[in-house]
């Protein structure tokens, strides 16, 4: 499979075990299922990550655009 690297921790892993993150432009999506292209972000499914990547705004520098404050909250809740 494709491999893909977290950008809370930096770790290489392959597609299904991260959480994808789309930017379109049609807005942000939670996209576990790779069915819409844009740019994307990939985490880890633990918080520590989830925390980090906010933590230091790099998704929000990846993706070139603000994140809403209820993301971190969403990702933190379902995963």
């Amino acid at each position: 499979m494709v491999d893909r690297k977290c950008v809370g921790c930096g770790k290489i892993k392959d597609r299904q075990e991260l959480i994808k993150i789309t930017k379109t432009n049609d807005g942000l999506f939670v996209n576990p299922d790779n069915k819409k292209f844009g740019r994307s972000v990939y985490l880890c499914y633990n918080n520590a990550c989830i925390e980090s990547a906010f933590k230091k705004n790099k998704i929000a520098r990846v993706l070139k655009t603000s994140i809403p404050e209820d993301l971190k909250g969403k990702l933190i809740n379902e995963f």
